[in-house]
C-alpha cells in the first residue's frame, strides 16, 4: 500500500502508449494498490492512470461516487485492467481538470454514454455501460493510457483553458 507521486505535464512518460497486462502477477497487484491509495488519498480525484504514477501498463482506476456529479449515477470504484471502449453515444462538453494538470481546466467534448470491457481486479472480464460524469472520468483516465492528455482534447487551448482557482 503505497501513495505514489503523481507525474506533472510535461513529464514525457505521461505522453507514453501503455502496454497491456499479460498476466495478474505482484506487480500489477500492487499497482492497483497504489493507484486507488493514490486516488483516495488526493481527497478530490475521481480517477487515476497508471502513467501518472510512473507505469507503463494499461491500468486505471475510477471512482465517482464520492462527487457531487457522480454520485447518484455510478457502479461504485471500478478497477479497470486492459479496457476497451467498445460504443461511444450522444456528446457533451465538459469542465475537466487532471492531477497531472494541477494548474489548468479544460473544456473537452466527450461521448455521453459508453460501453466499456475491462478486466477487474479479481481477473473477471467485464462490460459496464456508463453515462454522464462516471463516462467522462472513464474516458478521460483511459486517455492516459495512450498517452493523451486533456490539453490534446480541447478545440483552442486559447478559449477552451482556463486557469485553475487556488482555495
Amino acid at each position: 500500500m503505497a501513495v505514489r507521486e503523481v507525474l506533472v505535464y510535461p513529464d514525457p512518460r505521461l505522453k507514453q502508449v501503455c502496454r497491456a497486462v499479460g498476466e495478474f502477477d505482484d506487480e500489477v497487484t500492487q499497482l492497483i494498490t497504489d493507484l486507488l491509495d493514490t486516488m483516495y488519498a488526493a481527497g478530490h480525484s475521481v480517477g487515476v492512470a497508471a502513467p501518472q504514477i510512473g507505469s507503463d501498463l494499461r491500468v486505471v482506476v475510477v471512482d465517482v461516487s464520492h462527487s457531487k456529479l457522480g454520485r447518484d449515477d455510478n457502479h461504485g470504484c471500478l478497477v479497470m485492467v486492459n479496457p476497451e471502449i467498445l460504443e461511444r453515444e450522444g456528446a457533451k462538453v465538459m469542465r475537466e481538470g487532471c492531477m497531472s494538470v494541477p494548474d489548468y481546466t479544460g473544456n473537452v467534448t466527450r461521448a455521453e454514454k459508453i460501453l466499456v470491457q475491462f478486466i477487474d481486479a479479481d481477473g473477471i472480464e467485464r462490460v459496464v455501460r456508463a453515462r454522464g460524469f462516471e463516462a467522462v472520468a472513464i474516458q478521460h483516465e483511459l486517455d492516459h493510457l495512450d498517452g493523451l492528455l486533456f490539453l490534446d482534447r480541447v478545440s483552442s487551448l486559447k478559449t477552451d483553458v482556463f486557469r485553475r482557482k487556488r482555495r
